[in-house]
């Protein structure tokens, strides 16, 4: 798919409806769409103080009656489904068919095609999400992300306390920029008459990297000889719960960690919705370095 993103911006102002905009990949969804002049409206549980140029409805995505204010004249939907539980999104579905928006998922790279039960909690629910859209008849184009280079700020704390980042050990991944993946969402968002080339995109880093990999990245932009400590599956568990997030979450996360296999796979689809190859993880971190400091 070409980047049309400029041309198709000076034909139509879009617009567009973010939900997730207050995370990680939302922010930089929001902030390249403004840049192409689209129209923004972001869907936000909590308000955190107002966005120039960004229209803010706040409330649950399962609320039926907040997603029909927020999609009210959008024409396409940047869609994060941010439950363990898919059965919520049937009525986000239903008021998704009445508005008939494009819509534009953020999937993930765990699932597997060829099961009918996914590997855990996080890449079922996210199945089922595909599913549950693609049987509506929305024909959503869907991106399934590898993890997320931001994911890593997680580790901030550990970084300010020493040089030691603990935590469960996962199967190695394709890790990718957040802002490549935001740049695809958009290149999506805004192909008005030039429509994607596929209806699925698996959006990679350029390189399959293991927690101590990306560990070393952070300490070579750091200036810093750090390493990672795999934990036992029990003391992970433990320490994230202590942390305070949510049981249900916690075993997700656990489960991913032990029971998700390996990905070997990098792609090229970031540089066919982008027009520029996937950016490495090590120049995230170089990005990012003042964060962990």
């Amino acid at each position: 798919m070409p980047d049309t993103t400029r041309s198709a911006g000076a034909r139509h102002r879009s617009s567009i409806l973010v939900t997730g905009a207050a995370g990680n990949l939302g922010r930089e969804v929001v902030s390249r769409l403004q840049a192409h002049g689209a129209r923004v409206r972001s869907l936000v549980r909590h308000q955190t103080g107002p966005r120039p140029g960004v229209e803010s409805v706040v409330g649950d995505l399962t609320d039926p009656a907040v997603v029909r204010e927020a999609l009210v004249g959008i024409d396409a939907v940047s869609l994060i489904w941010p439950l363990l539980d898919s059965a919520p999104a049937h009525d986000l579905v239903a008021e998704l068919i009445a508005a008939a928006p494009r819509v534009v998922y953020l999937s993930t790279t765990a699932i597997d095609d060829e099961v009918a039960r996914q590997s855990d909690p996080i890449a079922q629910v996210h199945a089922e999400m595909e599913a549950l859209l693609h049987d509506a008849g929305l024909r959503p184009v869907v991106l399934r992300s590898d993890t997320l280079a931001s994911n890593t700020r997680g580790w901030a704390p550990q970084l300010r306390a020493g040089d030691v980042v603990s935590g469960p050990d996962v199967a190695r991944t394709a890790v990718v920029d957040e802002r490549d993946v935001a740049d695809a969402t958009v290149a999506v968002l805004l192909a008005h008459h030039d429509q994607p080339d596929q209806d699925l995109y698996v959006l990679t880093g350029p390189e399959v990297l293991s927690r101590a990999d990306q560990v070393a990245h952070l300490g070579t932009a750091l200036r810093r000889r750090l390493r990672f400590q795999a934990l036992p599956t029990d003391l992970a568990r433990s320490r994230m719960l202590a942390d305070g997030r949510p049981e249900p979450l916690v075993e997700a996360l656990i489960a991913a960690s032990v029971r998700r296999p390996e990905s070997n796979c990098t792609t090229d689809h970031v540089e066919r919705l982008t027009g520029r190859p996937a950016g490495t993880f090590e120049r995230w971190a170089i990005d990012h370095a003042a964060e962990f400091s």
